[in-house]
């Protein structure tokens, strides 16, 4: 799994693969930048797939490494690894994808990186931004 995450804590892509090799990266980083732009900037674990998708794809952005950077990103999915160890993993990737996602979408509405339930009480931010999108669907 990968996940892009920007400098506010927003979750801005996630991507789903049996392997972590260099196919997956460059699959993420396409998609990634096709969404969001190339970034300036890219935080990543040491993993030689991924240092060699970004100077594939990035040529110019920073690509740090160093020990601590990647914590952000880390602990950012350390919520989701506890939801998914009762249910002892997911079998698919689609349902992992399904699953990641959602999960990402909900902890972005958490933080406000979403104009909905911006006007609800304290506490009630998710459920009525789930009410806004009954609306709109």
């Amino acid at each position: 799994m990968y996940r892009a995450v920007d400098e506010d804590g927003q979750v801005i892509d996630v991507f789903v693969s049996k392997k972590r090799d260099a196919k997956a990266a460059t699959r993420f980083f396409s998609c990634a930048i096709g969404a969001h732009g190339k970034p300036t900037e890219v935080t990543t674990d040491r993993s030689r797939a991924l240092a060699g998708a970004i100077t594939k794809l990035l040529p110019l952005a920073l690509h740090d490494t160093t020990q601590y950077a990647n914590n952000r990103v880390e602990a950012d999915h350390g919520r989701l690894k506890a939801r998914l160890r009762p249910m002892r993993g997911l079998k698919r990737d689609r349902t992992a994808s399904v699953v990641i996602r959602g999960h990402a979408f909900v902890q972005n509405l958490r933080r406000g990186h979403y104009e909905l339930g911006v006007e609800a009480r304290p506490g009630m931010t998710v459920a009525a931004a789930f009410d806004e999108l009954a609306m709109v669907i």
